[in-house]
């Protein structure tokens, strides 16, 4: 029997069950005695691709991207107001539109509440404040240059040939980005995430949308909403964004009735929830996840609650003492959310060290995790979804977790912990693939597998079968000057979590590489594919493809399904439909039932 079999039967030994009421066993300390690379979180993990902004506020917010010369806006009239934004090279642009009331003050932990009109003409020329989040880490310049818990803003994007003057016959369709960031990070007017270029080159009205983050959206204090923090905050703010979208989007030349979400990450755990929650039903048509870490779980009550408790000891409040939480000043409540993040990794939940903040199941409205709903078909059936994860997503979370070399020994240790009984499987079917004396690239796939890939294909299944319109990618490209782009400074040679980002939103320059010609052509082509699916559902559709796209002779997509050997997209310089290419490892996991 090979050693690390031993020390896998020895672990089962002495390792507690998760629910087990008797934890005097400290495998924490048991794990680093082995492993000292072990990460001790001394602040929240946060992959380094979407590091987070600065606690003080910096004066001079810049726009996304804005041009010098923009150009005077067009005024137009929203419900709560009227509204003039810029005009730039690529776009008509209207930044930091409320869309509700700040949540400050009393309001601080309760859902948000509709906006109050303004007299005069509101001024969108300049993105707002992000919402409140901590800096940290080597690429802190990446960061909000302002944040503030008045934070409740969106960003409209209209394609150039709009004339608001005229309105048009057929209004354009309605993509609405929900940025990814851990829950704690991130900022719709990331420059990341310009919106522009997708708007002007898919002919669709473009909005992204900020909401509260971190224990400011999704504190749990109490049971209550009256009298303590409720939670899930941060989705209701995302729910009072689309339904500001179904109110005002029309004078901005957009359909209400056509509109998409779509999101990457915690954006895209955003949309599943969305997809779930039964008042979000009208607010949108269709979906697109991109990258959704279908295996991170979220909260149960009692977990949520547990971490309210810890949040409330370290402000010195009570956590029933509502009023004392509530006069904690933003930098306060921000401190107190690092320092409860800051504990050392629990290795029966390993999973969360992704997600110490974020939705939590209230059993009202988010009932399930997404996976679950998924898998047992309860979700919005009816709407089209399209799906997909770049090929490693893993490497950015095992190497930032990871900081030193992992030997087989010790990855067997952490496969142990986290998987328990189903360990000696996952080992005898990983371990034959990776000889060399570092691991990581090993738990990264695991990662990839376990986390993003598998579920995301089941998920797709489970809807196929019961009657959905599901399309799947795998975004597989490598920057052909391998350079890497937004932060991912361990991430060379690999398409990571977030690597089509600077693609789809022709960001490239922000990440400080050049996109080749055919670089730039695969770019374009996955506009083609969002932009059609905004306008029919459909990624393929020809019938509202620009003249561009219908030159390309784009390669079709075909729809998820086992009449067509469950074909998914390929993204990648010379993008084509293929047979899932780890088919046979998702089968694996498909069978251990651990999703």
């Amino acid at each position: 029997m090979e050693i690390w079999q031993c020390l896998f039967l020895l672990l089962l030994s002495v390792t507690p069950v998760e629910n087990s009421k008797n934890n005097d066993f400290d495998l924490a300390s048991f794990l680093r005695s082995i492993y000292p690379g072990m990460l001790v979180k001394e602040e929240p993990f946060i992959p380094k691709r979407d590091f987070v902004g600065r606690s003080e506020a910096q004066p001079d917010v810049k726009a996304v991207s804005q041009d010098s010369n923009g150009a005077s806006g067009a005024v137009v009239t929203t419900k709560d107001g009227q509204i003039k934004g810029i005009t730039v090279d690529k776009a008509r642009i209207f930044y930091g539109i409320p869309y509700a009331d700040p949540p400050v003050g009393a309001y601080r932990w309760k859902p948000p509440r509709p906006v109050s009109p303004w007299p005069g003409v509101y001024d969108a020329s300049f993105p707002r404040a992000a919402c409140m989040q901590a800096c940290s880490g080597p690429i802190s310049e990446e960061c909000p240059r302002k944040v503030s818990e008045d934070c409740l803003y969106l960003n409209v994007f209209v394609p150039l040939d709009v004339d608001f003057l005229s309105p048009l016959e057929v209004p354009l369709p309605v993509l609405v980005w929900i940025h990814g960031g851990d829950f704690i990070a991130g900022s719709a007017s990331k420059p990341l995430y310009d919106g522009r270029f997708i708007s002007n080159f898919t002919h669709t009205v473009v909005v992204s949308l900020e909401y509260r983050l971190g224990a400011f959206g999704f504190l749990v204090s109490g049971k209550n909403p009256l009298s303590a923090a409720a939670g899930n905050y941060g989705i209701l703010d995302q729910q009072a964004a689309l339904l500001w979208v179904q109110r005002n989007i029309a004078v901005f030349g957009g359909d209400s009735s056509k509109v998409t979400i779509f999101g990457e990450s915690a954006g895209a755990q955003s949309v599943s929830l969305h997809l779930m929650i039964q008042s979000s039903k009208t607010l949108f048509k269709q979906a697109v996840l991109q990258s959704l870490p279908f295996s991170i779980p979220l909260k149960t009550r009692r977990d949520a609650l547990k971490l309210g408790k810890d949040f409330a000891k370290q402000t010195n409040c009570s956590v029933s003492d509502i009023v004392c939480l509530l006069s904690l000043s933003p930098q306060e409540v921000l401190a107190a959310q690092m320092k409860t993040s800051s504990k050392i990794v629990n290795p029966f939940r390993f999973l969360e060290v992704f997600e110490t903040w974020g939705p939590y199941i209230d059993g009202e409205l988010i009932k399930e995790q997404a996976v679950t709903a998924f898998l047992k078909g309860h979700w919005q059936k009816e709407k089209p979804v399209l799906l997909g994860t770049t090929s490693e997503e893993g490497v950015i979370f095992a190497y930032g977790v990871f900081n030193k070399p992992v030997s087989g020994l010790e990855s067997t240790v952490y496969i142990t912990a986290i998987f328990k009984h189903h360990a000696l499987r996952i080992l005898h079917k990983y371990l034959p693939l990776y000889k060399q004396t570092d691991r990581r690239d090993m738990l990264a796939q695991i990662v990839t597998d376990y986390v993003f890939l598998c579920p995301s294909r089941r998920s797709a299944r489970s809807g196929t079968a019961s009657g959905s319109n599901v399309w799947m990618y795998v975004f597989d490209h490598v920057s052909s000057d391998h350079r890497v782009w937004s932060g991912l400074t361990f991430c060379y040679d690999h398409a990571c979590h977030g690597a089509e980002l600077p693609f789809l939103f022709d960001s490239a320059s922000v990440a400080n590489f050049t996109l080749s010609i055919p670089e730039k052509l695969l770019s374009n082509r996955m506009l083609c594919y969002w932009g059609a699916f905004a306008h029919v559902g459909d990624p393929s559709s020809r019938a509202h493809q620009t003249t561009f796209c219908r030159e390309q002779r784009l390669p079709v997509w075909p729809r998820y399904s086992d009449t067509s050997s469950w074909l998914v997209m390929n993204l990648t310089v010379r993008s084509h439909a293929q047979v899932g290419t780890r088919n046979h490892i998702c089968d694996f996991w498909d069978h251990l039932g651990i999703y």
